[in-house]
């Protein structure tokens, strides 16, 4: 399954109706959430003691729909394309699935001025020229297609950002071919100063959206902070807001999928550090940059592009310290502090690099436990060392353990 976004270009008529089914398909998912955690509030002793089922399933809730759509309260859900309400109900499903399995927190209550709005259309979709069909829109509305669809076409779903802008996000079934094998692997060292050093010497410049656009960012919301609430001032203060976030969101996109894309055309073995990026985020210090640089987006994007074209993603534990020991003799620098940008090792007086050094240290870690030399006695013994180290560390030193 893959899937292509497009920008669409909906009238003010279908613009009304898409607000319709943006508000249809929010209510159903809430108006049954609350229906499902009322009920197991109210049975909650005889779901204890196992005399009623623990609770609603997608079927109770479908029928329940059905009786909805008759009453005079509600009739106007009859308006709305029946398939989407019901793959709502497969949504909600699904978020409760994964909570019940420890996957995920408890499902929350979409918003109206939410992130993002957004219906799919399971089927009876159909593209033709440059506009996309689907039920209540045969007239079609009109979309930019900046690349060719492939493949057969599955479902669709429809979105609108915080600017206002509309998408449509068409999921294909399409037959990817793998890149041809390469005999090239490479260990990629994150960072902040640079978004990532590779063991071939080649290096990713970070562009910190956030940091460029931080200014026009802060005078559009203090400029928003002016408005009076319900004003329609305040609602065209808070779209040039979103716009500055869009801006923000889209450069950070592309300049991930370019470097993701890159990587995973000219490397066969891509490993990395399986960095604890929740826990690092709680060093307030550095905690914008981190953000800003969006390793987990990252490794998201190398993953499964990997599966898509035939490459091996591996990744060595968090606590290999790749930064602070010498690619040389494998002594291990302790005083190494993340302000320490170049070092000399003690004991080889090799002069290093710290994140050209720790992508190679990366690298061969890597393919130790990739060909087996690097046993699990070895890697637990290595962590134990490094865990030694971190008891006697102050923050930032623990940061800099953390991100190798």
């Amino acid at each position: 399954m893959k899937s292509f976004k497009y920008r669409l270009y909906p009238t003010n008529t279908q613009k009304a109706l898409l607000s319709k089914h943006f508000g249809a398909t929010r209510f159903v998912y809430n108006y049954f959430l609350a229906q499902r955690r009322d009920y197991y509030l109210q049975h909650k002793e005889d779901i204890q003691q196992k005399n009623i089922k623990g609770s609603l399933n997608y079927y109770d809730n479908a029928k329940e729909l059905t009786q909805l759509k008759k009453q005079e309260a509600t009739t106007w859900l009859k308006e709305i394309n029946a398939q989407s309400l019901q793959t709502c109900l497969k949504d909600l499903e699904g978020a409760y699935r994964r909570f019940f399995n420890k996957q995920a927190q408890f499902p929350k209550f979409k918003k109206k001025h939410g992130s993002t709005n957004s219906f799919r259309v399971p089927q009876h979709v159909r593209v033709e020229e440059n506009q996309i069909f689907f039920p209540k829109f045969k007239e079609g509305i009109k979309v930019k297609f900046h690349r060719p669809l492939e493949g057969k076409l599955i479902n669709a779903t429809v979105s609108r950002n915080p600017a206002g802008h509309y998408f449509v996000s068409v999921s294909c079934e399409v037959e990817i071919v793998h890149y041809e094998t390469t005999n090239k692997n490479v260990g990629l060292d994150l960072g902040i100063k640079d978004f990532a050093v590779c063991s071939d010497e080649q290096t990713f410049s970070n562009p910190k959206p956030l940091k460029a656009l931080e200014k026009r960012l802060a005078f559009r919301q203090k400029h928003l902070s002016t408005k009076q609430k319900g004003s329609q001032s305040r609602n065209k203060a808070r779209n040039q807001v979103a716009k500055v976030h869009n801006k923000i969101r889209n450069q950070r996109h592309h300049f991930l999928h370019q470097a993701s894309s890159k990587m995973i055309h000219e490397n066969q073995v891509i490993i990395l550090e399986d960095l604890n990026v929740k826990g690092m985020m709680k060093n307030h210090k550095l905690a914008k940059a981190i953000s800003d640089s969006s390793w987990s987006r990252f490794v998201t994007f190398l993953e499964y592009k990997a599966s898509w074209y035939g490459r091996d993603i591996v990744k060595i534990d968090r606590w290999f310290p790749s930064s602070k020991m010498c690619g040389n003799c494998h002594y291990i620098h302790d005083e190494l502090t993340l302000k320490d940008r170049h070092w000399t090792c003690p004991e080889c007086n090799t002069k290093h690099d710290r994140d050209l050094n720790a992508s190679k240290n990366i690298l061969t870690q890597g393919l130790n436990l990739l060909s087996g030399s690097g046993t699990e006695s070895d890697t637990k013994q290595k962590r134990e060392e490094a865990l030694t180290l971190v008891e006697s560390m102050n923050p930032e030193a623990y940061l800099s353990l953390a991100n190798g």
